[in-house]
């Protein structure tokens, strides 16, 4: 299979959130930051040829803000999202079960969730030829927007472990003036 062939996953931190007193986890809104730093990542997908056939995203408010302002750089480009309940704070066997049952008719996809399950994930399906520098970078912390870059050779249902090759793991930031 050529690399043209390949699919690629690209799995995504949520960006930076507020800590208001007296709300729920899944309720947390994302803070100034968090929403250019979403907003840079979704320009980083688009100049980096990264644009998703599908979003798969957590239901927690600053995944979906998130998912919005990635969107919102994407343009007419960026699929509907699917939210997914089961992607809110999940192990890395669940993330991946998720990813399992994306038809293989989406060529691209991006799932966006929470640490520690979405790095655990990435490094457990990283292939030992993965991409030196992405594997270290991201095995010391996944920051907030991280994206984790995979190419997939097989198919959504077969991913299991070290059966993706890791290409990439940026944290993109804004340039100044924000979102």
């Amino acid at each position: 299979m050529t690399r043209h062939d390949r699919k690629k996953l690209v799995l995504m931190r949520h960006a930076e959130a507020e800590h208001p007193w007296g709300v729920a986890d899944h309720d947390r809104p994302l803070d100034r930051g968090g929403a250019a730093d979403a907003a840079a990542a979704g320009r980083w997908l688009l100049a980096n040829g990264h644009v998703p056939d599908m979003i798969l995203c957590s239901s927690a408010l600053r995944a979906r803000q998130t998912c919005t302002w990635v969107c919102s750089e994407l343009g007419e480009l960026a699929p509907t999202a699917r939210l997914d309940e089961s992607l809110y704070a999940a192990q890395d066997s669940r993330i991946i079960a998720a990813v399992n049952h994306v038809p293989e008719t989406v060529r691209s996809l991006l799932l966006i969730g929470h640490l520690p399950g979405l790095r655990d994930a990435a490094l457990r399906l990283a292939t030992p030829d993965s991409d030196y520098d992405a594997v270290m970078a991201l095995a010391d912390g996944c920051p907030t927007s991280g994206l984790s870059v995979l190419e997939v050779p097989g198919a959504w249902a077969g991913l299991d472990g070290a059966d993706a090759r890791l290409v990439d793991f940026t944290v993109p930031r804004p340039s100044a003036g924000g979102p």
